[in-house]
């Protein structure tokens, strides 16, 4: 653990100094055990101890955009000790979480979100008549997000006091500045310059002769400011720009920060910071190191290499396609290597587009290319195709076009929780018009189902799976909407995707309990089937026992259990087991099944206590 001071805002230069080589290490060292986002961490704790320096968390409000850069923070209010747990099952989160930390001001896994809170927060302390500071912290691709400049527009509109600090890794912003301009950038941050500029404005707007030379004084500066400095969008928007300023400079950014809080209304810092500063393997991989697994801190090595997963099946099958089919295209938000794209990217560059964090313009570009005469194909997480809603029922939907959404992540994804488990598509894609969801359970399932998506179905198509591998089922499809793939007279296990294996396995576990479970797999679970052979294993075993990683409302088990109940298909009960209406916290994806009854297990033991129950009341049907 680390010895941290209990008022960082007494400590001096040298100790914050030295409190960032402890805090680095300390980030090594942890997330080398547990998991997690190294190389932007690494890149932010100057900026994040000089942040601690200058407000007070516990007050003022923070705001993390993207949250995965908060693990210093965490250390900073209080939760070092705890860190060994970080994205464990009841441990700490992996990124900002009210309920385990008054400093925690937001709830951000998802990025560009913190401007727009941000601006909520300083208006509520206005009307309210409230005295705390603001504070929104962009970084690692924030500000390639369309919802980033919806924010500041107003933010620099709104006349409120509140600062966003720009942590510019090289993800966001690109700019190369020359001599010239890096030397005017060093010049306008210099205290003695910043204690003039304040006093020159205040003196100058004190009498009208004054007031007319600042105005023209000012003119004339921003006139050579704007040609030099890369600075002219965010003051155009209303904001006070300061910056470029070295993000690993714990004492210059200390001194700006202090200038910055007493500035009124919105302010802008950027600060420029290297993503995986001072580990050596992040600095030159910071993307291998965006989001790691356990790895030795020593070489920067993986303790376990991956095998294959679904998401790179999904690459090698994308690409076999497309080399036999020049209208195919990949298209990704900001997550070519999560995605398994790697591959097509290096293979057929010109048709495929990474559009950074923009997942709303990545379907309606989708749309606008398959209007065209192209195929599309987003490769996209569950959780992030949840900001492109509007877009899919109004850009996609309506003019029925042929574009093919790759939900990678769909269900339970384990460590990163809350935000990013893909447990919301299943309900909004099926309120989506003409669209068709295919759930593969086994790599050749997805190969299969990808290819048909591509050249067979007509209108929007999603194929969804999941984080990680398949199981032990690694059968293929028979093109059916579902599939029988164990016959039984007890009781109907029903579900799709990956869950499958789990019924099979409780499946065997029941018939060592004398009880014959009949295992179905829906293939396609939008539209909802009512095929003749979910119907009929229903009317045989008058049980329906149904699985799957998806929150309650309008999931699949309920959309069945109306149709039954529509069809009046007379069954002893129907039991649905789902995630409710609670998102799950984190852990591993094996114990949140296990907490959720959705592993084979439970599944096996709750459905002998019925069937015992059953027998003890004389009301099994035999």
């Amino acid at each position: 653990m680390l010895d941290i001071p209990s008022n960082l805002h007494l400590i001096t230069d040298a100790e914050a100094e030295a409190l960032c080589g402890q805090l680095r290490q300390r980030l090594i060292e942890t997330v080398s055990k547990t998991g997690g986002h190294l190389a932007s961490n690494l890149g932010a704790v100057e900026l994040t101890v000089a942040l601690h320096r200058v407000f007070a968390p516990e007050r003022d409000r923070i705001v993390f955009d993207v949250g995965h850069q908060s693990y210093c923070h965490k250390m900073l209010t209080g939760r070092d000790g705890a860190m060994e747990t970080l994205r464990s099952f009841g441990g700490l989160s992996g990124f900002p979480k009210p309920g385990e930390s008054v400093c925690d001001s937001f709830v951000v896994g998802h990025a560009s979100t913190a401007v727009s809170a941000a601006v909520g927060m300083a208006r509520a302390r206005t009307l309210l008549g409230k005295d705390y500071r603001v504070v929104a912290l962009l970084g690692d691709g924030a500000l390639s997000g369309g919802l980033a400049y919806e924010g500041l527009s107003d933010a620099g509109d709104s006349g409120e006091a509140l600062l966003v600090v720009l942590n510019d890794n090289g993800m966001s912003i690109t700019q190369s500045m020359g001599g010239v301009a890096r030397h005017l950038a060093r010049q306008r941050l210099k205290p003695q310059y910043l204690s003039f500029k304040k006093g020159y404005r205040r003196v100058m707007q004190a009498f009208s002769l004054g007031r007319r030379i600042y105005k023209v004084t000012h003119k004339v500066k921003t006139a050579v400011k704007e040609t030099l400095l890369p600075c002219s969008l965010f003051e155009d928007m209303g904001f006070t720009y300061l910056g470029p300023v070295d993000g690993h400079d714990v004492r210059g950014l200390t001194k700006l920060l202090r200038y910055a809080r007493e500035l009124e209304g919105p302010v802008l810092l950027h600060v420029r910071t290297v993503k995986g500063k001072g580990y050596p393997p992040a600095e030159a991989e910071p993307d291998r190191f965006h989001g790691v697994g356990r790895f030795d801190p020593a070489t920067g090595k993986a303790l376990s290499q991956g095998g294959r997963s679904f998401s790179s099946a999904f690459g090698s099958a994308l690409c076999a396609l497309a080399e036999k089919d020049e209208r195919i295209c990949a298209v990704t938000a900001a997550m070519q290597p999560g995605t398994g794209l790697d591959e097509f990217a290096s293979r057929f560059p010109k048709r495929f587009f990474d559009v950074g964090i923009a997942e709303g313009h990545a379907v309606t570009m989708c749309a606008g290319m398959a209007k065209q005469g192209m195929i599309p194909v987003f490769a996209v997480y569950s959780t992030f195709l949840q900001r492109s809603y509007d877009m899919l029922i109004h850009d996609v939907a309506l003019q029925n076009l042929h574009v093919v959404f790759c939900v990678d992540r769909a269900g339970l994804v384990g460590e990163d929780g809350e935000t990013h488990h893909g447990v919301f598509d299943v309900g909004f894609l099926d309120t989506i018009p003409g669209i068709t969801v295919l759930c593969p359970a086994s790599y050749r399932e997805l190969e299969q189902m990808l290819e048909k998506a591509i050249h067979q179905i007509k209108g929007p198509v999603a194929v969804r799976y999941p984080r990680g591998g398949e199981g032990a089922y690694q059968g293929s499809w028979d093109g059916q909407p579902v599939t029988v793939l164990r016959p039984g007279r007890d009781v109907t296990l029903a579900g799709y995707g990956v869950q499958i294996n789990a019924l099979l396995e409780a499946a065997e576990l029941l018939e060592g309990e004398g009880i014959s479970a009949e295992v179905v797999k829906l293939n396609a679970i939008t539209p909802t089937p009512a095929g003749e052979v979910f119907l009929t294993s229903i009317s045989k075993t008058k049980a329906l026992w149904f699985c799957e990683e998806a929150m309650e409302f309008n999931c699949v088990g309920r959309r069945i259990a109306a149709d039954l109940a529509v069809g009046n298909v007379g069954v002893r009960y129907i039991t649905l087991r789902n995630l409710g209406d609670r998102v799950p916290p984190q852990g591993t994806v094996e114990q949140l099944r296990r907490m959720n009854n959705l592993d084979a297990g439970s599944i096996a033991r709750q459905i002998k206590e019925v069937t015992d129950l059953e027998k003890a009341t004389g009301r099994s049907s035999g």
